[in-house]
């Protein structure tokens, strides 16, 4: 696993409904500042998905690919090449509409051989380091993935997670109304014996070899690998904090938290 390449997975085919109208894409929705270099004070807003990307390229991750929605041309617009966050970024078109495991899967012919990382460009979350975490644990045990966790008191909004005291994943129940579990899940990193059971559960289910709801949950994938015997290990983080700005109260908040008082912004 130390020899595979870690590519970044980033699946951008939602229409944010619940706070349409927008002039961009949510990913690209401005959440705070950055400098434009380090010594002039200079800032410039800094989008959402920026914070997702510069955690990868922390844990050493250069290439990545966004999974778009036809017509979210302004994403590759605005990241190009990937320059901006030394990185090398790639676009891949949207196939089946059913769900983020069927978007992750047109990065298959790309990613089948690599470690993914998987992170949503339109949650910001801490800490900083937590992709270096997931891959330092995937490199040093016998885990198929390895998913981050992060304390939560809203099941019913998040895929929450059941696993022992060694970070065993026993269950990944999503969205349950009522749940005694405290941790939900919201990025990983994944093997390719993980990325290939994806792709075949899935084709199994085009086929109908396996009955499943044509809307598909990701955490229901993760499920399957571990009912198929795959190792799912966790990663906690129980001083952690997760934001997803899909909501017109959360985006707020997202704004006032990360916004830079105004007094001390000198925006050229």
């Amino acid at each position: 696993m130390h020899q595979r390449e870690v590519i970044g997975l980033l699946p951008a085919g939602g229409q944010a409904t619940r706070i349409a109208p927008l002039p961009m894409s949510k990913e690209l929705y401005p959440i705070g500042f950055r400098p434009v270099d380090s010594g002039s004070g200079t800032l410039r807003p800094k989008v959402v998905s920026h914070y997702l990307l510069e955690k990868m390229r922390l844990a050493g991750i250069k290439k990545a690919y966004t999974v778009l929605r036809p017509g979210k041309w302004d994403i590759p617009a605005y990241f190009g090449d990937g320059t901006l966050l030394d990185m090398n970024l790639g676009y891949l078109m949207l196939g089946l509409p059913y769900g983020v495991p069927y978007t992750l899967d047109q990065a298959y012919p790309f990613v089948q051989d690599a470690v993914v990382a998987l992170g949503f460009p339109d949650i910001l979350f801490q800490p900083e380091d937590a992709f270096v975490r997931l891959l330092a644990r995937l490199a040093a045990g016998n885990a198929d993935a390895v998913l981050g966790l992060f304390p939560n008191d809203q099941p019913h909004k998040a895929g929450m997670v059941d696993f022992d005291a060694e970070g065993r994943v026993h269950f990944v129940v999503e969205k349950p109304p009522i749940s005694d579990l405290k941790y939900m899940w919201a990025i990983a990193v994944w093997t390719p014996a993980f990325t290939q059971f994806m792709h075949e559960y899935l084709a199994a289910i085009q086929a109908g070899q396996v009955p499943q709801a044509k809307e598909l949950p990701i955490s229901d994938v993760v499920q399957a690998a571990i009912d198929s015997g795959l190792r799912v290990e966790a990663e906690t983080f129980p001083d952690g904090t997760y934001l997803d700005i899909g909501t017109p109260a959360d985006l707020v908040k997202a704004v006032r938290q990360f916004a830079a008082d105004e007094i001390d912004i000198q925006i050229d």
